[in-house]
């Protein structure tokens, strides 16, 4: 008998408001928003519900959700919250951990072993009743009702958090699903003032009902109760299966729609209905884990269905004939679930991460295999008879080592060019370990390791056989027609596009796909612009990418649009600028290859996959098609989403930096700008290309525009000391003071440099700019002698002009910051003659190299102050007063502005009489 618990919101459920600023500030606390393993939409609504009250935690799923759940994800929700994978979770690093629709250790998964951190608080906010397994928590909010996301609406609507449209249908789809749409018996008033409450803030019906299961009458109800006293559970070949029977007077319609109804409820991974209507038997099956093919099963009774649904209708036997034949055909269909020991390719071909490329690629050839496994010798020391130990690096694929002799590359040891974020699985791992690493993670072969011993490996192949060979194995996304497949794995980011893009911009992408529909070509908005779309940032750089002639379609384009082009014969490109002055690069799809490392492209005509794969990193390498028929299918062929929720820069093939070192450059520049961090693949990849001098290699204007790139960012302060951290500035600035580090006056310098450059923009001073990067090269080189700053400057081939301005911008501020430390300007005069030579950009760089406040402040008066002042007279005022135009005019005016300036005169009428004593007519 369940007791009710009254929710008391203002003694129990909620944290004090002291406590939420402490947990916001002090970041080092980890909190987590968890829920119950296979997680349905109550438990998703409330995570996202608890999110609100817990800004500053993670959500983290404990274990797998439920098929609907996770196309709602997919769909809906469309990236609009983040959720953490559980293995990027220290788990013994959590303090506050809150679980919502469950309180039971057991249902948490992995969650379970932070209960006893030291010092956890534990929030729990749940609508089960008491059980011995319950977790005891610091705050405990519990509540008979029909949902725990009724509970977290109170919540919400005690503590006056708002919340938007999709909000309350989410958390309207979690109380509906759990009270069978306010039908079940455990339905509460409570529950529908929290749906009234959703309702008014604006909770759209339409799309709750479309991600329900199903609605359940009152005699479907009842129906799932008969089920529940007559449900066995059989463990067959270690597999649960549960077969339940009933008996009807009547034909009940929609009878699968109470089984499936059943499977959820008692969350079940495999059941089978017999049920006796009007005098025949019905087999109803269901599964979602591969080691039951309930279709296989069904034809045993003359009936059909696919992999995971079937039925049959059983002819000339009675319910336990039909019950003991189903249990036989179980024990003959389902097989042990197969796990890595029984699909592995042994003994392995392996090599050591001291041989070289030439000789990996002759093993490669020699045994006709794609890929090899890298390992690392390491003996058992202190064992009695030392055994040789093996430690996966990584692997090395022969498609990489040919492109790397290509590169004469091939004496260089495999250790360098790897694959080194490869997963190992045990003997024992289950067939959808295997699925996620070579199928979900495109991980080309595992790795299987016993007692510290390469066992075998587990390749695609041995893959594709197994599930060949048994069709009822196949994953989701293979059980599916072609066109099926493609559609999931793309994806459809219309609704994403009208709620990020101007209304403008998206007619603008119709009319490109429209125009190269009608020349037969297939038209991608690629790179950033799509990369930021999924983020939400705005992002104004489009680029094209036209299965087709590039150049013809950018002319086409000018003729519909207007605007001009120019066009770039050589890489088979275009610069469209339009009568707004919007600008469009148009690109053909194309391969580029590189004769040698760090060179120049060469290009051919190619499809948009392997224009996609010469891109730099796998968050840049998605497309967005815009012909009609298509318009707004994201193409992700390189699991780039995945990348782009986990905040990681990863490169698409090992030989990138290779061939193009600036890309160094950009990863550090995505990282600091978006707050992602370099896989540590890319990190490996990163240093090796700086040990192989690449930089005094490439094309120095590349590199030089990658600088520019870095130092034009807000903070770009953040990126170079990660330049540093590469061990980059001794190929950038190789003339600098030897040793140059990081310190703290180099640190100071570059920041106070960040800080005079806002300072300057938020003036908003008309016909006043300023370039940035040249403030930040400056400060740079702030201990360096000009000399040091010329050789810079020639070895990226810049400008002498700009050289020269440079230099001379850095000796005057220079010269100017010894004497202001020496002495300050006594008057606004002296200020300004002396501040006079520097232009904006000198004037910031003196900034951020004075050691005094007072120089800052100082500069600060001359910018918005002292150089804008000018005597109020003029030449015309000067020839009536009876003066002779001359040399002498320049004179009497550098003597009134210096008089203004040092406030010694304030009107006209004080200037003519100045002039009239200090120049007598």
């Amino acid at each position: 008998m369940w007791t009710r618990i009254d929710l008391k919101l203002s003694t129990r459920s909620f944290i004090p408001e002291v406590d939420r600023e402490h947990w916001i500030v002090d970041s080092k606390v980890m909190k987590v928003i968890t829920t119950h393993l296979n997680s349905d939409f109550d438990a998703l609504a409330s995570m996202v519900a608890a999110k609100k009250l817990y800004p500053d935690a993670v959500m983290v799923f404990p274990g797998s959700q439920e098929k609907n759940v996770r196309k709602f994800i997919n769909e809906a929700l469309q990236d609009q919250y983040e959720f953490t994978k559980l293995k990027q979770i220290d788990i013994d690093q959590i303090q506050t951990l809150i679980i919502v629709d469950t309180q039971r250790k057991s249902r948490i998964g992995d969650f379970a072993r932070c209960l006893d951190n030291p010092g956890i608080s534990i929030h729990i906010y749940d609508h089960h009743p008491d059980n011995a397994d319950d977790i005891t928590g610091q705050t405990t909010t519990t509540s008979l009702v029909g949902a725990s996301t009724t509970i977290m609406c109170q919540v919400l609507q005690q503590e006056n958090i708002p919340i938007t449209q999709e909000e309350a249908t989410l958390f309207g789809l979690g109380i509906y699903e759990d009270t069978g749409s306010l039908t079940h018996l455990t339905t509460t008033p409570q529950d529908l003032l929290a749906v009234a409450w959703l309702l008014n803030n604006g909770a759209q019906l339409d799309v709750i009902s479309q991600f329900l299961s199903f609605e359940l009458t009152a005699r479907q109800v009842n129906l799932i109760h008969e089920l529940t006293k007559t449900a066995k559970n059989y463990m067959i070949s270690g597999v649960s299966i549960v077969v339940a029977n009933l008996t009807l007077q009547d034909y009940e319609d929609d009878f699968s729609l109470v089984v499936r109804r059943f499977m959820v409820m008692e969350n079940l991974d495999c059941f089978f209905a017999l049920v006796c209507m009007e005098g025949r038997v019905y087999l109803i099956a269901r599964s979602r884990i591969p080691e039951v093919n309930v279709g296989s099963i069904a034809r045993d009774f003359n009936g059909g269905g696919h992999a995971t649904a079937s039925s049959a209708t059983v002819r000339d036997m009675s319910l336990i004939e039909a019950q003991e034949k189903l249990i036989r055909s179980l024990h003959r269909h389902i097989k042990p679930q197969a796990i890595a020991k029984e699909m592995l390719t042994s003994p392995v071909i392996s090599i050591p991460e001291n041989i070289t490329i030439l000789e990996a690629n002759t093993l490669l050839t020699r045994y006709n295999i794609t890929a090899l496994p890298v390992l690392a010798e390491e003996p058992e020391e202190q064992a009695l008879y030392p055994v040789p130990s093996f430690k996966v690096l990584g692997c090395i694929s022969r498609r990489l080592t040919e492109k790397a002799i290509h590169h004469n590359l091939g004496s260089s040891p495999v250790s360098d060019y790897m694959t080194t974020d490869i997963e190992v699985l045990p003997l024992s791992a289950t067939l959808a370990d295997i699925e996620e690493l070579i199928i979900e993670r495109r991980q080309r072969l595992i790795p299987i390791i016993h007692d510290q011993q390469l066992e075998g490996v587990i390749t695609r192949t041995d893959l594709l056989n197994m599930l060949i060979n048994d069709p009822g194995h196949l994953p989701q996304n293979m059980d599916r027609e072609p066109d099926e497949a493609v559609q999931e794995k793309s994806r459809n980011v219309l609704q994403l596009m009208s709620e990020a893009l101007d209304r403008e911009l998206i007619i603008l992408l119709q009319n490109i796909g429209e125009i190269a529909d009608t020349l037969g070509f297939k038209a991608y908005a690629v790179g950033g612009f799509v990369r930021d779309l999924l983020i939400k940032q705005k992002n104004l750089d489009l680029d094209i990418v036209v299965e087709g002639n590039g150049i013809f379609f950018a002319k086409q384009l000018v003729k519909k649009l207007g605007g001009r082009v120019k066009t770039h014969e050589q890489f088979i490109t275009a610069n469209i600028t339009l009568p707004n002055a919007f600008k469009i690069d148009i690109a053909t799809a194309r391969l580029e290859y590189y004769e040698y490392p760090a060179a120049l492209p060469t290009v051919e005509l190619s499809s948009i996959k392997l224009d996609l794969y010469r891109r730099d990193f796998t968050i840049n390498a998605m497309a967005l098609q815009l012909n009609p028929n298509q318009f707004g299918t994201l193409i992700d062929f390189f699991n780039s989403q995945n990348d782009l929720k986990d905040k990681l820069i990863k490169v698409i093939h090992n030989l990138s930096f290779v061939e193009d070192p600036s890309r160094i450059l950009r990863a550090i520049r995505f990282e600091k700008r978006m707050d992602f961090k370099i896989s540590k693949h890319a990190d490996r990849l990163i240093r090796g290309a700086v040990k192989m001098d690449l930089f005094g290699k490439t094309t120095n204007p590349r590199i030089f525009a990658e600088l520019k790139q870095i130092f034009a960012e807000e903070n770009p302060v953040m990126a170079i000391i990660r330049l540093a951290d590469f061990n980059l500035f001794q190929f950038l600035w190789p003339d600098l003071k030897p040793n140059l580090k990081i310190d703290r006056r180099f640190l100071h310098i570059l920041r106070q440099a960040q800080r005079a450059i806002t300072w300057f923009l938020l003036l908003y001073l008309e016909d006043e700019t300023i370039e940035p990067w040249r403030i930040y090269l400056l400060s740079i080189m702030a201990r360096s002698r000009p000399k040091q700053l010329e050789t810079f400057c020639k070895r990226f081939q810049i400008h002498k002009r700009i050289c020269g301005e440079l230099i001379t911008q850095k000796l005057t501020a220079d010269e100017i910051a010894n004497r202001f430390h020496k002495h300050i300007p006594s008057t606004n005069s002296e200020l300004r003659r002396i501040l006079e030579p520097l232009s904006n950009d000198g004037l910031l760089y003196l900034m951020a190299i004075a050691r005094k406040k007072e120089i800052n402040q100082l500069v600060s008066l001359y910018v918005t102050t002292l150089r804008n002042m000018h005597p109020l007279l003029n030449g015309t005022d000067l020839k009536n007063m009876g003066y002779i135009p001359g040399s002498t005019f320049r004179e009497m005016f550098a003597v009134l502005r210096d008089a203004r300036l040092d406030n010694l005169l304030t009107s006209r009428d004080d200037e003519i009489r100045f002039l009239l004593n200090k120049y007598p007519l």
